[in-house]
């Protein structure tokens, strides 16, 4: 300060505390001001200047957040013990409540998340828990965002990431699984079953109707069997076929 008059002092002075006054705040930043303890409306983004000694700032991120939501227990509603875990999406919408309104607004839907995950998968069986997942994230996402709202957070997506199991009921939906399949495949045998018996049911009565129709499938017969490198053939000759042979016979030997 050597050298410096007053009124150098004080410019020097009123620099530095401008200086210090002025805030840059990013795109996604919000800042929330406090004027002698009184909320003002928040500023940003941006260069900023909030008065010393007399304003405070709180600086608030309107990014999507991603939480992860630690495993629960839940008991299901069939009395089935598991381990639940999700993740949430969430972000600031309103700064000023977000600071006002919670103490500290992670901590809180982070605990929320937890409380309403447990509730929500407890009161559902454990085949509407494995098979109707969007359904319970629809569910979730509509209870945190109702509860979140005061705060100013909107809660935009919930995803139940992994449900576990006891090892016995690993191995009971692995038997009803495989169940399910013998099951399916028995119908689907016994309807090639039916299927098979008709078409020869169709043929039967087309044979009725034309009996030439068989003697062109024997003769078809024959010639599939002649076509193979067998020895010795034995195939049994309808005797209607014999019958003029047999009948040219007796009117030579009479």
């Amino acid at each position: 300060m050597l050298g410096l008059g007053p009124l150098g002092i004080v410019l020097f002075f009123v620099v530095v505390v401008v200086l210090t006054s002025l805030k840059v705040l990013s795109e996604y930043e919000r800042a929330v001001i406090f004027r002698l303890g009184r909320l003002q409306a928040h500023r940003g983004p941006g260069v900023i200047l909030v008065l010393p000694f007399i304003e405070r700032m709180v600086r608030i991120d309107l990014r999507t957040i991603t939480m992860d939501v630690p495993p629960q227990d839940v008991i299901t509603r069939d009395n089935v013990s598991v381990k639940v875990n999700a993740v949430l999406y969430f972000r600031v919408i309103d700064p000023n409540r977000a600071t006002v309104e919670i103490e500290n607004y992670l901590f809180a839907t982070s605990q929320l998340a937890q409380t309403t995950l447990r509730s929500v998968c407890g009161q559902a069986e454990l085949d509407d828990l494995l098979a109707e997942r969007e359904k319970i994230n629809s569910h979730l996402q509509e209870i945190l965002d109702s509860q979140t709202d005061p705060w100013g957070i909107k809660v935009s997506l919930v995803e139940v990431k992994h449900i576990d199991l006891p090892q016995e009921m690993q191995r009971a939906l692995a038997k009803q699984a495989e169940a399910e399949r013998e099951r399916r495949a028995k119908i689907i045998n016994a309807e090639g079953e039916f299927q098979a018996a008709q078409r020869l049911a169709d043929a039967s009565k087309i044979i009725e109707e034309h009996p030439v129709a068989l003697q062109l499938r024997y003769l078809q017969t024959l010639s599939e069997i002649a076509a193979e490198n067998s020895s010795t053939i034995l195939f049994p000759v309808p005797i209607d076929m014999l019958t003029p042979f047999m009948q040219a016979t007796k009117k030579t030997t009479t």
